[in-house]
């Protein structure tokens, strides 16, 4: 749990610069919204990838923060803008997975 908090910190940390200060949209929040759905999708990604987590599983708790992050993003800001965060979240999400998929064990936890 505490590696998945530190890789949650560092993936929102490490986005919210490159967001920031390359990509800016001019709304400080909306950066800070999208950075954290970033390392969510760090975070998350690395606490369900073991074992005591079947497959179904791996991915209900996928959707679940999907809805979540959909529903934070709408009440703070609106639908249109809240959607952005889900497409971050799901391609880090797949990505930490197929980078996984390429090792023996399928996990990067080893």
């Amino acid at each position: 749990m505490q590696r998945a908090l530190l890789y949650f910190a560092l993936g929102t940390v490490i986005s919210f610069l490159i967001n920031h200060f390359f990509l800016s949209s001019q709304n400080l929040g909306l950066d800070l919204f999208y950075a954290v759905a970033f390392g969510f999708a760090w975070g998350v990604a690395y606490y369900v990838d073991t074992p005591g987590f079947t497959l179904p599983q791996k991915l209900g708790l996928s959707f679940l923060a999907m809805g979540v992050l959909v529903l934070i993003g709408t009440l703070l800001f609106n639908l249109e803008q809240a959607i952005p965060s889900v497409l971050k979240f799901s391609t880090v999400f797949v990505a930490y997975y197929l980078i996984a998929s390429f090792r023996a064990s399928k996990s990067l936890r080893n």
